[in-house]
């Protein structure tokens, strides 16, 4: 299923209908990028709930790979994009460490699908991710954000050492960039339709 990328041009509809409002949510490991890529597609002024790292965190959350990192979410970062004139995207950045998973069930709430964000040098810090959409029946992809000095890997080695499902796609991403952003959400988006028609087709399954 196809959708038009919207570059932020109006282009007017020949009715009065409302879009069709999706939730997406973003997730994945501490210091991955969720709060960069909500902040570099969301159109409107995301909403961020960062505090700074304490001591006491710092003792607990692992930096290795993000030593520059100097603030945490503690609650969800969020922002919206319009993909066309049907459709409107709210996307819920999740937190990544452990202490804050018991948010996780209230912001999966109704989500049509996810995004694993992963960083090669922590690729372990994606498996809690994985193991929450699979185990809850979320459909999800997962974008290798492309860290600046990170080791590169071929997509079915992320697949392979993520045990990933063949059917989940796997795809490179700058977190940073606008337009990466959106064609994550846009795979995510074709993926969850997928994922619904067999559903449907096959009751079963």
């Amino acid at each position: 299923m196809g959708y038009a990328r919207s570059d932020g041009h109006e282009t007017g509809t020949a009715d009065d209908r409302l879009p069709t409002a999706v939730k997406i949510l973003i997730a994945g490991g501490f210091g991955v990028g969720k709060t960069t890529m909500v902040g570099a597609v969301s159109e409107t002024r995301p909403l961020r709930t960062e505090e700074l790292l304490t001591e006491e965190g710092v003792s607990v959350d692992d930096l290795s790979g993000v030593e520059g990192k100097t603030t945490t979410t503690v609650a969800m970062d969020f922002g919206r994009i319009t993909i066309n004139d049907d459709l409107v995207l709210y996307l819920f950045g999740t937190p990544g460490q452990d202490r804050f998973w018991f948010v996780w069930d209230e912001l999966a709430l109704g989500a049509l699908g996810a995004v694993v964000l992963a960083d090669t040098r922590r690729l372990a810090d994606c498996f809690p991710s994985v193991d929450y959409f699979e185990k809850h029946g979320t459909p999800f992809i997962v974008a290798v954000n492309c860290f600046e000095g990170s080791r590169e890997y071929q997509l079915d080695e992320v697949t392979q050492a993520l045990s990933l499902d063949p059917g989940v796609p796997v795809m490179l991403c700058d977190a940073r960039r606008r337009q990466s952003g959106k064609e994550v959400l846009i795979a995510v988006l074709e993926h969850a339709m997928a994922s619904r028609r067999t559903a449907r087709e096959d009751p079963a399954g």
